[in-house]
């Protein structure tokens, strides 16, 4: 069963390295109807600022009426009846048959103050060359189609619209949630790998407790050459989802499903086991079980299955999945063991120039120039329309429901802007940005119990990536695009650890690990059981 259980593990940690990035020209279509107080309601559009750019705010704002043509596209003026004035008015059409240039032109031509085309499939920025929209001075952006619907179901008929685009924020304070989370994990679950390593070396003195444990053993020790092979199976499933993502993604919710409620169980049950009431037991199959163990065994399944089962409900469900990363990050980060600073560096090093390759290379070679990573991590595009370089493609809107790969811990964003109903709502880290640096603090922990140096490399250790994590959120602010985190972490994580050792005198020890600190400790508690015997000799003598 443990080892079903660290397949299980070590299979749903494969998909944790994919931190979603997301770029694109959102902005805000701001509705509201004639009724007293007036009702609105906010929907995202894609524009493309060289054309026409949008205000920041509603301030000082006129709004327009909007004028549904979605039974026409626009392409000429011979569809604009005679009859039909949109002087002063926000129209929309639907998406197809020509270009945006041409339907801006068109609607321009008839007096229209704004162009909104209505998409049935993905939203997209409109471009064209600068020859082609100089005449163009119309706003002009999509808008979904199914959005068109809703805001005439909602407001009524006679609506008043509004384009704007509002700043991103210098800083959302999402981000002080996201970092509290990250740091606390990774410390958290390096002492628990602590805690376990000390227990093993207690075992080494004691047949019974060397019984015991081994019975209960559930940890994973990566050697070099198993660091090589992890990683390599890491592109080669990444490039499974690239090209299988509408299959694959309900196996990893399913694999995530079943590893995060072990993981929960696993968590929760170290705790419930250091309380001393409450223990009564049960026999089955000649094992006796305690009961409280098997109610929480249900519990963290059913906490797992109403995750699954309400998972696309943005509202609460992210709650649960954070609860879930965590606790599949904790038990990962204690169940699997580094065991040398070589393997450390090795993996840290190698996942590194996987995220920097899968983001910042691949476009260079995908024949629509968006990275691996970020097309996996956003998932498949819909059918977008190609109308002669005219469209640039974008995040779309993918068919229901909209799955996400369950690879992040989510926390809704504080402050409002187009990416908040322009599905981007939520601040993200991915698993692999705790997990991975996670394994070396965890190392760290393991190597102060060793060499019982007072926790200086742990403590160390979790400082820079507290330091690496605050670098990444800075780089976020100044760039205003996702940052792959792995690129500030890990020099921040192994440039310290290493500085530590150096300053200890310790390298040698550090880079070599537990087989030879296992060694000196054995030695160590062979010398002390010698010195024990000599004393009881002479004693009776």
């Amino acid at each position: 069963m443990s080892r079903m259980r660290r397949a299980w593990l070590l299979w749903a940690a494969l998909w944790a390295l994919l931190l979603p990035r997301v770029n694109a020209q959102e902005g805000i279509l701001h509705a509201s109807g004639n009724g007293i107080p007036p009702l609105t309601k906010d929907y995202c559009i894609r524009y493309n600022p060289s054309w026409v750019s949008l205000p920041n705010t509603l301030d000082n704002i006129t709004s327009s009426s909007l004028e549904n043509l979605t039974s026409k596209v626009f392409c000429s003026n011979s569809e604009v009846p005679s009859t039909l004035v949109i002087k002063d008015k926000a129209v929309v059409v639907m998406r197809g048959n020509c270009s945006f240039v041409d339907k801006a032109r068109t609607a321009q031509s008839h007096g229209a103050k704004i162009l909104l085309i209505a998409s049935k499939s993905g939203l997209s920025s409109p471009s064209g060359n600068k020859t082609d929209v100089q005449n163009v001075t119309i706003p002009v952006a999509l808008v979904r189609y199914y959005d068109i619907m809703d805001m005439q179901q909602a407001l009524g008929a006679s609506i008043n619209v509004t384009l704007y685009s509002p700043s991103l924020p210098e800083f959302d304070y999402s981000m002080v949630v996201i970092f509290l989370i990250a740091v606390l994990t990774v410390a958290l679950g390096g002492y628990w790998s602590g805690v376990s390593e000390l227990e093993d070396l207690k075992a080494v003195t004691n047949p019974e407790d060397r019984e015991t444990r081994r019975k209960k053993e559930e940890n994973v020790t990566f050697t070099p050459l198993t660091v090589i092979i992890f990683v390599v199976i890491c592109c080669a499933m990444l490039l499974l989802l690239y090209f299988f993502y509408k299959w694959l993604v309900y196996v990893i919710i399913s694999v995530f499903c079943l590893a995060s409620a072990m993981s929960l169980y696993n968590c929760l049950s170290a705790l419930i086991r250091k309380i001393s009431f409450g223990q009564c037991r049960i026999s089955c199959c000649n094992k006796s079980i305690e009961v409280r163990l098997i109610f929480l065994a249900g519990f963290c399944i059913a906490t797992a299955v109403v995750w699954a089962v309400f998972r696309n409900e943005d509202r609460w469900a992210w709650i649960l999945q954070d609860i879930l990363g965590v606790a599949f990050c904790l038990n990962f980060i204690k169940t699997l063991k580094m065991p040398n600073f070589k393997s450390c560096v090795i993996l840290l090093g190698l996942l590194l120039l996987y995220d920097v390759f899968f983001v910042f290379i691949t476009p260079f070679i995908t024949k629509n120039g968006e990275s691996i990573m970020v097309e996996v991590a956003a998932g498949p595009f819909g059918n977008s329309e190609k109308n002669d370089g005219n469209l640039v493609e974008g995040p779309a809107e993918r068919s229901a429901p909209h799955e996400k790969l369950p690879v992040v811990i989510r926390v809704p964003r504080l402050e409002y802007s187009a990416l908040t109903i322009c599905g981007m709502p939520f601040s993200l880290l991915g698993f692999g940005d705790i997990i991975v640096p996670g394994l070396l603090i965890a190392y760290c922990r393991r190597f102060d119990i060793q060499t019982r140096s007072s926790s200086v490399y742990y403590v160390s250790c979790t400082i820079a990536y507290a330091v690496g994590m605050v670098l990444t959120f800075v780089v976020l602010a100044l760039m205003k695009m996702g940052q792959p985190a792995l690129l500030y972490l890990v020099p921040c994580t192994l440039i310290t650890s290493s500085l530590v050792a150096w300053r200890r005198k310790e390298m040698k020890k550090f880079w070599q690990g537990s087989s030879y600190q296992m060694m000196e400790h054995l030695d160590y508690t062979a010398n002390e059981e010698s010195t024990t015997t000599t004393n009881e000799q002479s004693g009776e003598q």
